[in-house]
């Protein structure tokens, strides 16, 4: 009998080869990682030297040390956060547009391999659909739903309400009563639900799943 830690490990491990088959079989190119460590050298093994790289805001991404990476590899990092006005940071989103390769994480995604995320001003989720040559997308196993629906669900129920209080949001049901309401408020972080069927071309999406619990 497999104590509790074991159970969810090897309960991971087995859904986890069954999303990454399913992930392929929608033409993305799909990895399982056992931990956070295991996950970063993956995806750094995935860029060219020298490359130029920036990501979009993830609790996941910065779990697992990657942003660090990039700067002490001698990756040309486009970061937001360096900005020093509002004019520079948006001009360095829109760089990021035509990176070499982007990173972020995952709202939701289904076993037979759907991806949902959601994002309030569409800077994260608009070069993971196009412009930069590669996207690196890494989850960890929690964000993994049975059907495409309850991706969705999970998007809109737990993550955008968590996620409204991790930034701040202002006067939205969900950052005043944890609950989403499916709202128009311009606080409003769920402006662009997006779903993402498979990867075209085919493997310019790679999708990092993660044995741990990882992000919001």
């Amino acid at each position: 009998m497999l104590g509790r830690e074991e159970s969810i490990i090897k309960k991971y491990e087995l859904q986890g080869a069954l999303t990454v088959k399913n992930l392929e079989g929608r033409h993305f190119e799909a990895y399982y990682c056992k931990d956070r460590k295991e996950a970063a050298e993956k995806a750094l093994s995935l860029l060219t030297p020298g490359s130029s790289v920036s990501w979009g805001g993830s609790v996941t991404v910065e779990e697992t040390g990657v942003t660090g990476m990039l700067y002490e590899k001698g990756f040309k990092v486009i970061d937001r956060d360096k900005a020093k006005t509002p004019e520079e940071r948006l001009e360095l989103m829109r760089q990021a547009l035509l990176c070499d390769a982007f990173f972020a994480g995952i709202n939701a995604l289904s076993e037979d391999g759907v991806l949902i995320n959601i994002d309030g001003t569409g800077n994260r989720v608009a070069p993971i659909l196009f412009g930069p040559k590669s996207v690196i997308l890494i989850t960890g196993m929690n964000k993994v739903c049975k059907t495409p629906e309850d991706a969705r669900a999970r998007a809109r129920t737990y993550a955008a309400p968590v996620n409204a209080q991790r930034i701040g949001a202002q006067n939205t049901p969900c950052a005043l009563t944890g609950s989403c309401g499916d709202c128009k408020s311009p606080g409003c972080i769920c402006s662009y639900i997006v779903e993402i069927r498979q990867s075209k071309p085919a493997g310019r999406i790679k999708v990092i799943l993660v044995g741990e619990e990882l992000g919001l």
